[in-house]
């Protein structure tokens, strides 16, 4: 008992620092906001600092321009998907199934509410800020592409699908799965398609896929 006392008498000190590692995972998420709230130009670097409950000298010293804060976020965006295409988890799959999981995986990235939005803000501001649009085609574009076109071409070494161009088909690919509802959404016309619809959306892509590149 005479210990517990003395436990609850000790003074609780400064709080715990918080590592810079999730300072900047907090800082990314409210530039997210800001971003989504108020587009790229208008978006403020104070309000994102007040937003994370950070300083705006801790911000800028994590992140020391608007542009290379967008850039992180949507290379943050990007890194989930990678995540989710466990190289591992992919090899032991069967093709069907490896293909459709990766065309799901995308299918979420890029047609999620989140992913609509920044797009429209690349559209809208990247004559004004080239920058963003720079950052968005190497974080996002040429990251998912590059990890998409890996697997296709470990399928056409071990002999199970046959491509000329697994680059030029990629595009094609990623093209078949995403074009037509992505645009849609990114024009106010149809809502962004759910879970279900991308699955199924997956599986035609992958069946019509399959079909025209047999070995």
């Amino acid at each position: 008992m005479v210990q517990n006392h003395e436990i609850e008498k000790r003074p609780r000190g400064r709080p715990q620092v918080r590592c810079d590692e999730d300072t900047r995972s907090v800082i990314i998420e409210a530039a997210n906001k800001q971003f989504h709230e108020n587009g790229y130009a208008a978006a403020s670097i104070a309000a994102i600092a007040q937003e994370a409950g950070v300083s705006t000298k801790t911000l800028y010293r994590l992140f020391p321009t608007k542009a290379d804060l967008f850039s992180e976020m949507v290379s943050e965006r990007t890194g989930r998907f990678l995540l989710a295409l466990d190289p591992d988890t992919l090899a032991t799959a069967e093709l069907r199934q490896g293909l459709e999981r990766m065309l799901t995986a995308y299918g979420m990235l890029t047609l999620s509410q989140d992913t609509i939005t920044v797009s429209r803000l690349v559209i809208g501001e990247c004559d004004r800020f080239p920058e963003i649009a720079n950052s968005f085609y190497e974080k996002a574009i040429v990251r998912t592409n590059t990890s998409m076109e890996s697997w296709l071409r470990r399928q056409v070494e071990h002999g199970l699908i046959k491509l000329e161009d697994p680059h030029a088909a990629c595009g094609m690919l990623r093209g078949m799965m995403i074009m037509e509802p992505q645009r849609a959404a990114i024009l106010r016309q149809l809502p962004p398609p759910n879970i279900e619809e991308i699955a199924a959306r997956a599986r035609m892509c992958a069946d019509i896929f399959l079909k025209g590149c047999a070995a």
